[in-house]
């Protein structure tokens, strides 16, 4: 392989966002983390990450220069530590080697709201990840990225499958799914709040800390119809029950109880059932194509401008019109994923 110090270019990365179209919570486990069946599609709205090798030397490390929506610190970035792993899981494993792999400056387009229920920050280190080995001219086997992968976060796996999946256990079993046939347009509209995970967790767990059976069954079968493939007009037919899927949504609520009298004002003015995208706040309503989601959008917009729906949360809320990716020929390497995570 080539030396990656003599490299002309960035190593550059798409990271999708991720919406939950099912979410079912199967209960509490021994090790206090939550067994999940989630059916998952990748989003066009995506960040971009590139990457390129620093020349060794007294003052090289890792840097991060950040354009559009702040992430948040530095010390908290998941793509960051995406490649201090991979790092580790290389050792002295890269062609310029001995020693570790060279220090990266990383430039983060960040346009996925942060902290959303859209998996922007897993989405980034998963892009990082796959970046920083090839910036470095490393390789790791499929298990090991899967394992590092898992390392960072709950969510960083399915972003390795490259298409729908259906996402197990804590997030680290990810089995990949034949997907959606067309792309439907979704609307995706996310309030200025926060709604920290751990606190949903938590007042899930106040109301008894099982989820509801229907939504199970919703999330299992819908899992098998896209095993086989999905028309988008067969899933927009399902919009109503997708919306209700989500053993998360009362819990989020809870936290924030202004989520509800927002959640309603959006299904008046856009007459469709309004979804929540994992722990929130992000919430989303489908269209049979992106024009009609952008129609939406713009609809929405124009009701904050006006007062018809009142602004929740600090700051005007984030309002997006996007798709799912085009169902990608071929699967990750094997067709399941398994791995650890905390």
């Amino acid at each position: 392989m080539s030396d990656p110090l003599r490299r002309l270019a960035p190593v550059i990365r798409v990271a999708p966002a991720k919406l939950n179209l099912t979410l079912a919570v199967l209960g509490r486990r021994s090790d206090g983390f939550h067994d999940l069946h989630s059916v998952m599609v990748p989003l066009v709205l995506a960040d971009r990450v590139s990457l390129a090798a620093i020349p060794p030397g007294p003052d090289a490390r890792e840097s991060l220069h950040v354009e559009g929506l702040d992430p948040g610190p530095d010390v908290d970035n998941l793509a960051l530590r995406a490649i201090a792993v991979a790092r580790q899981a290389v050792g002295g494993g890269w062609p310029g080697g001995p020693g570790p792999a060279p220090a990266l400056a990383v430039r983060l387009e960040k346009r996925i709201p942060v902290a959303a229920g859209l998996a922007g920050g897993s989405s980034d280190a998963a892009a990082a990840l796959d970046g920083a080995l090839e910036a470095w001219g490393a390789e790791l086997d499929a298990a090991s990225r899967l394992a590092v992968a898992a390392r960072i976060g709950s969510d960083v796996p399915f972003f390795l499958a490259g298409g729908t999946a259906l996402v197990e256990g804590r997030g680290e079993r990810v089995t990949r799914l034949h997907g959606i046939r067309g792309q439907p347009g979704i609307l995706l509209v996310t309030p200025g709040l926060p709604v920290p995970t751990p606190d949903v967790f938590a007042a899930f767990g106040a109301r008894g800390g099982r989820g509801d059976g229907s939504v199970r069954m919703t999330s299992e079968h819908l899992a098998v119809e896209l095993r086989n493939g999905l028309s988008a007009a067969d899933l927009i037919a399902r919009a109503g029950v997708l919306a209700a899927a989500n053993d998360l949504l009362a819990a989020a609520t809870i936290v924030v109880p202004q989520l509800v009298p927002f959640r309603r004002a959006l299904f008046r003015l856009l007459g469709r059932p309004v979804g929540l995208s994992g722990s929130g706040p992000t919430l989303w309503a489908l269209y049979p194509s992106q024009d009609e989601a952008t129609e939406a959008a713009s609809t929405v917009r124009a009701a904050l401008d006006d007062g018809r729906i009142a602004t929740i949360g600090t700051g005007r809320p984030a309002v997006h019109a996007t798709t799912t990716v085009a169902r990608q020929v071929g699967t990750m390497p094997g067709s399941e994923a398994e791995g650890t995570n905390r």
